[in-house]
């Protein structure tokens, strides 16, 4: 499908645009950098939401694709489309970069630190578009810099250490895939004589031998899994989280661990189905090792900013659990549950950043009876809380249930597991809700002040997609649904999987 005004080109390049003119405006007026940076985040936002609304939910392939021919003589292309699987972590995209640009305080360089968020959000949207492996590479590069500079230049005490790991860890990731990109390219034009750098041609015309492709899937999926992260290449995690600035974080949680999950689903299964397949039960047992890893540690950890940081570890074990269970509701479930994941967890950074702004310290033992005070900031960091959990009637219950339930079905032993990952999470979050809100009030704590205008306006549409995805998620399934619908089709037809037939017609219903 293919429109007359290019929605997707301008999705990445209105950002870019925006940090061209706030990169070229004089530093002393804060107030205009800000509202120039929403406008722009705003436009990127608006153009979303019509993507999504003009989207056919019957369609299957790629839509609004964009494809023009860029280097002829390496079958380089700027190709860009929107599939079920995009098209919501391109609207989670929109909704929180204008919140983190006009949100959280920032203390220091707002020309800085806006030019830099808009730079990132170009890149975003750019890896979730890319139909082109040079393109995609090219995106996904594109975001480490702003992030390195926006942990490294507004972070908190230690964030130089928590910047060079994590750069560190994801340029090593990236290095296997380029490596991993190149051969399959190369060994796609020695097998069919001509150079092409497209996914949607590499993933039909499968030319590679099976050992080969383990090995580039390999490739892939490290620079994939330290992204998510997958347990053990998790560590540079919480360090990152800690020391970056509120948003930060909320981008790190919210968008850029779904690069690592979405690109396991695009190029992961698309590229290498058999290989997929292959290794199935390997990330499913690193996927479930996260998910009961990551709550324990949770459990232990003092620092409330670093507790919900290692809650992302294990509710994004469940996406990669979901996906590699390879059934039609697992595999939804995982969809949804990135955008779930995006919506609670960059909430839960949002109100530990309001926190710490008041009390200048994100230590459990140093709070306690913040809702006598604060009853509105209490009520609203509960029903984040309890989306985070899983509570059925918001929206996290809903794509964690598919998970559960779509792996049950093809790897029942690694669902069983994984379901005592849901159980801890309550168990994490409500004692550190007891401990931050519950009991006497004293010392600072007594003037803890309530939540603004402004602080709930910047919740507000979060609070409200929590909600309405929890009690009403079907026109979201309904989109997706026939992508992946699509994409295990293409897995089974150049590999030995079959999806169990209790699965396909649960599915159907």
């Amino acid at each position: 499908m293919s429109g007359s005004l290019p929605i997707l080109t301008l999705l990445v390049l209105v950002p870019v645009l925006g940090a061209g003119v706030v990169a070229l405006m004089p530093r002393d007026n804060e107030r205009l950098l800000k509202l120039v940076g929403v406008t722009f985040a705003g436009v990127s936002l608006a153009l979303a939401v019509a993507l999504m609304f003009d989207y056919r939910a019957t369609g299957t392939g790629f839509q609004f694709v964009s494809d023009h021919v860029w280097i002829r003589s390496f079958g380089i292309s700027w190709k860009l489309g929107v599939d079920g699987i995009s098209l919501f972590l391109i609207g989670l995209t929109g909704v929180l970069f204008p919140l983190v640009i006009v949100g959280p305080a920032v203390h220091k360089d707002v020309k800085g630190y806006v030019a830099w968020m808009l730079l990132l959000e170009a890149g975003c949207m750019g890896v979730f578009m890319s139909l082109d492996l040079f393109l995609f590479f090219l995106f996904w590069e594109l975001v480490l810099i702003p992030m390195y500079f926006l942990i490294g230049g507004w972070g908190y005490d230690r964030r130089i250490y928590a910047t060079l790991k994590f750069f560190l860890y994801t340029m090593v990731g990236s290095a296997l895939m380029l490596v991993g990109i190149l051969t399959v390219v190369f060994l796609h034009q020695r097998a069919t004589g001509h150079l092409t750098f497209d996914v949607v041609t590499l993933a039909n015309e499968q030319s590679l031998a099976s050992s080969t492709a383990r090995w580039l899937f390999l490739a892939f999926a490290a620079s994939f899994a330290i992204k998510v992260p997958i347990f053990p290449v998790h560590t540079w995690l919480p360090d990152a989280h800690t020391e970056a600035p509120t948003g930060g974080s909320v981008i790190l949680a919210g968008i850029m661990l779904k690069l690592g999950t979405y690109g396991f689903l695009r190029f992961g299964l698309y590229l290498f189905p058999q290989a997929a397949v292959d290794m199935a039960p390997l990330f499913l047992t690193l996927g479930t090792i996260g998910i009961i890893y990551g709550a324990v540690v949770a459990i232990m950890q003092k620092d409330l900013k670093r507790l919900v940081a290692y809650s992302s570890v294990a509710h994004l074990g469940f996406i990669v659990v979901g996906t590699f269970g390879l059934s039609q509701q697992g595999l939804e479930g995982g969809v949804l549950q990135m955008v779930n994941h995006g919506l609670s967890t960059g909430a839960l950074f949002f109100l530990v950043g309001m926190i710490y702004e008041r009390r200048h310290t994100r230590l459990i033992a140093e709070l306690g009876g913040i809702q006598r005070v604060a009853p509105v900031f209490a009520g609203v960091f509960m029903l984040v809380m309890l989306s985070s959990i899983g509570l059925p009637g918001l929206n996290g219950f809903v794509g964690e249930f598919l998970v559960l339930i779509g792996t049950f079905v093809t790897h029942r032993w690694w669902a069983v597991v994984a379901t005592a990952g849901v159980i801890l999470a309550a168990l994490y979050l409500l004692w550190a809700y007891q401990r931050v809100f519950h009991g006497p009030v004293s010392g600072e704590n007594a003037t803890f002040s309530e939540m603004t205008m402004r602080e709930r306006a910047i919740m507000a549409p979060l609070v409200a997609l929590i909600v309405l995805l929890g009690v009403y998620p079907k026109p979201v399934l309904d989109r997706i649904a026939p992508s992946v619908r699509e994409l295990i089709a293409h897995v089974q037809e150049h590999s030995d999987y079959r999806q169990p037939a209790v699965a396909a017609g649960a599915a159907e219903r």
